[in-house]
């Protein structure tokens, strides 16, 4: 039986190799994560440093209708179609509208809601700002790096419990190496550095990814579906489906195929289809006015149907949910099909979108913004330094604590890991993964095997 002397160091040990593990896996996409995040977190003040000239208004004036701006946008691009337009979020900023050419990229372009004028366009991905979203969202590889980055997530997880643990005092009333680095002591400030970042951002970096994490496709498409199914997630009213020849919800598609950009608790909400497709469509100035008598005049996102049985849509998408609001009117008839609201979302609904808000440094401003900052730089510094002690305690020949067999230890690491694979399936996986790769690969290439741990010579 162990002392509990032994049975402690065995159980730090175990932690120690499972933290080096979860570093060794994730710690490059946690620091393409932060990068790419802190680029984000500033993208509009970025933008507005980039193309001033594109994103203010020169002269203060009524702004014209949504339809005027944009078909002055097709006008200056021939042959291009309209998907969508950005009203102005206040009386000194531009308008966006959304365009696909008849050949190439689609492409934005921001015109003057005064003027008119079209002021210049761009490609979103092949901007700083659009780079670092596609990047952060995906690693540009499209659902594979999607899988990528849940996994950088859930990893993170286990880094974060592990090192709390790790960092924990066996002295008490000690400071220095705990809260303050050594300074001055050399090694001894590299090796302090890591933990003491750690205590200080660890809990806004479990922030961070708890609400990232329902933008992942799989762990965000199970929480979408869970929140539906108990009643937590979009308006109940989207999912009343009425039979075809009157306007309603179509159960094959979902408003984020119709609608990109709607908040996260709308993109799973099947989408309103319009009826009567064999008749002649309203216009855009039509749709316009109905939206207006609806109450919204501006600041809105205009989208605009993409075959006969789309709808046209207004969304807000202010910086604080609260004032969220959908609209979906019929194409042919003007009806007004659904409106909803933040107030109509199921609670875990609203949760996400508080979460999602302070994520992306929006809910409450410049300080919102300055308090991420410290939990992407926080993440990228523990990234960095994390080999830097690594380097300065490890025993020279060997990269990792060497691994229990046996023991109270190993069951209460076991136990850990199971509870968070229940919760986070995509951990739980890639456990199993790193099990196998150990006792099938790595246990017979003789240099790793003693590098890790699994071999003594």
């Amino acid at each position: 039986m162990e002392s509990s002397g032994s049975a402690k160091a065995s159980l730090h040990r175990t932690i120690f190799r499972l933290h080096f593990y979860a570093g060794l896996i994730i710690a490059p996409f946690v620091l393409i994560l932060a990068i790419t995040g802190t680029i984000y977190l500033y993208g509009t003040e970025i933008e507005d440093i980039v193309h001033p000239d594109w994103r203010f208004v020169e002269q203060a004036g009524p702004h014209l209708p949504a339809d005027i701006i944009i078909d002055n946008a097709l006008r200056s691009f021939p042959g291009a179609s309209a998907t969508r337009a950005d009203l102005p979020t206040s009386p000194d900023r531009t308008a966006v509208v959304f365009l696909t050419p008849g050949a190439g990229e689609p492409f934005r372009a921001y015109v003057d809601p005064v003027s008119g004028e079209v002021l210049g366009s761009f490609i979103y991905g092949h901007t700083l700002v659009g780079f670092a979203d596609q990047m952060h969202g995906s690693l540009l590889m499209g659902e594979r790096g999607d899988l990528i980055v849940e996994l950088a997530a859930c990893w993170a997880i286990v880094l974060i419990v592990t090192g709390l643990y790790l960092w924990w005092p066996r002295t008490q009333n000690k400071v220095w190496g705990v809260f303050l680095p050594r300074w001055g002591k050399g090694r001894l400030f590299w090796r302090d550095l890591h933990p003491v970042v750690g205590i200080w951002t660890s809990g806004l970096i479990m922030f961070l990814t708890l609400t990232g994490l329902p933008w992942a496709s799989n762990w965000g498409g199970n929480l979408e579906r869970a929140m539906a199914n108990m009643g937590l997630g979009y308006p109940a009213s989207y999912r009343i489906h009425i039979d075809h020849g009157a306007a309603g919800s179509d159960p094959d598609k979902t408003l984020a195929e119709t609608t990109p950009g709607i908040p996260w608790t709308m993109e799973p909400a099947p989408a309103p289809h319009s009826a009567h497709a064999q008749h002649m469509p309203i216009s855009v100035r039509d749709a316009v006015q109905v939206f207006a008598h609806e109450g919204l005049t501006t600041a809105y996102r205009l989208t605009l149907p993409g075959d006969a049985h789309d709808v046209f849509t207004a969304y807000t998408y202010p910086d604080q949910p609260e004032g969220q609001r959908t609209l979906h009117i019929d194409q042919y008839t003007g009806e007004v099909i659904n409106d909803v609201s933040f107030g109509d979302y199921g609670i875990g609904a609203k949760a996400v979108e508080w979460g999602v808000a302070i994520h992306m440094g929006n809910y409450f401003g410049a300080p919102n913004q300055l308090i991420m900052l410290v939990a992407t730089l926080g993440a990228a510094t523990l990234s960095l330094s994390a080999p830097l002690m690594w380097l300065s305690r490890r025993k020279i020949g060997l990269g990792a604590p060497k691994p229990l067999h046996s023991g109270r230890a190993l069951w209460s690491i076991i136990a850990l890991l199971a509870m968070l694979g229940l919760l986070f399936p995509t951990l739980g996986i890639s456990v199993l993964c790193v099990l196998a790769l150990e006792r099938l690969v790595l246990r017979r290439i003789e240099p790793l095997r003693i590098w890790l741990g699994l071999f003594t010579p």
